[in-house]
């Protein structure tokens, strides 16, 4: 877990413009050459840039503050000031910026690839643009507009197709590593997955991307284990995949437990289209707990699965493929709100 993060909070301003000058010409054999003072520079702007090749926003927590640069002042014989550099800050695609206090939305930078932010600050005129007929020496100039400074949320959301859901040690590794490139680490105990992990399945010239969400314990939506933390990465998802560990004891009931923890959490979740995939259908006693698991959910297909019989894999592939293409939902805007605690005393030390 060491350097991820999806969730933390950055000081950020833009930039003042530059100030314009009051200045006259003075040049050998003309003594009056009126007021010649250019304009400040406009202050540089805060835009967040949408890197595709960053996973987390652990690098938000190494720098904390951002600021652009300021414009500059402008300077005789109506040179103008040298407009200040923007900021960038790049961010994994799939991050909301939100309102630290309230939680409230402030953007959605899904399919964007830059976003400004902040303005920054317009410069100001210098005395030039103030000469008139009865006001030939104007000795006064324009102040910089001053840039905005503010501290925003930044939260990441993990963007995929398809999101899995189950308990700890249900096969959702093990099958996220089998469909996709992911190489999600898969052992014989509880929570080996520790942070979200994506993949993509190739079908047909497109890529289907698969989630493996940390398990979901009883609670996780109160904030038991770590399915609270990770929950909200599945508000993106277009379609559910349910995994119903038939090792378990109480694989009857994984269902509705599940179902009651993100409905806890966020009832839209459960309208999103569900595949019900029956795991380690290899082990002892599984086609018997297998038909016991179909006839409780009655019409609705449950899907067989072992990673290790092909034609189970090609079955559970096939319903991902389905699901995706009959997908019509929207997307679920998760108006949930920021947790990181924020210290409003905190101060940063600016970069420069």
């Amino acid at each position: 877990m060491f350097g991820f993060s999806d969730e933390t909070y950055i000081d950020v301003a833009s930039g003042n413009g530059g100030a314009g000058c009051v200045s006259f010409h003075r040049e050998k054999f003309v003594p009056k050459g009126g007021p010649d003072g250019g304009d400040g520079g406009r202050g540089g702007d805060v835009v967040f840039v949408v890197k595709e090749n960053l996973r987390t926003l652990g690098h938000l927590k190494m720098v904390r503050t951002y600021r652009a640069e300021n414009g500059r002042n402008g300077q005789g014989d109506r040179c103008f000031g040298r407009d200040g550099q923007d900021v960038e800050i790049p961010v994994p695609p799939g991050t909301v910026l939100k309102d630290p206090d309230t939680g409230e939305i402030i953007k959605d930078l899904t399919g964007l690839d830059r976003y400004v932010f902040l303005k920054g600050g317009k410069g100001g005129q210098g005395n030039w643009h103030f000469r008139t007929a009865t006001r030939q020496t104007p000795r006064f100039a324009q102040p910089g507009e001053k840039g905005v400074e503010c501290r925003v949320g930044v939260e990441l959301l993990v963007i995929a197709d398809i999101g899995f859901v189950g308990f700890p040690n249900a096969g959702k590794s093990s099958l996220l590593n089998l469909l996709t490139n992911a190489r999600s680490k898969v052992a014989g105990y509880p929570f080996t997955t520790k942070i979200p992990q994506l993949g993509a399945m190739r079908y047909d010239n497109q890529d289907i991307i698969l989630a493996d969400i940390p398990g979901i314990i009883e609670g996780a939506s109160e904030g038991a284990g770590m399915g609270f933390k990770f929950l909200r990465h599945i508000s993106r998802t277009k379609g559910l995949a349910f995994l119903i560990d038939l090792s378990d004891e109480n694989y009857l009931d994984s269902y509705s437990i599940l179902t009651n923890e993100l409905h806890s959490y966020a009832p839209e979740l459960l309208k999103k289209p569900q595949v019900i995939i029956a795991s380690k259908y290899d082990e002892d006693n599984a086609e018997e707990r297998y038909e016991k698991l179909q006839e409780q959910f009655g019409d609705t297909p449950v899907h067989k699965l072992s990673i290790y019989m092909d034609e189970t894999v090609e079955d559970v592939k096939h319903a991902f493929i389905k699901m995706v293409a009959d997908s019509g939902i929207k997307e679920v805007n998760d108006n949930g709100g920021f947790t990181t605690k924020v210290d409003n005393d905190a101060y940063y030390r600016d970069e420069e």
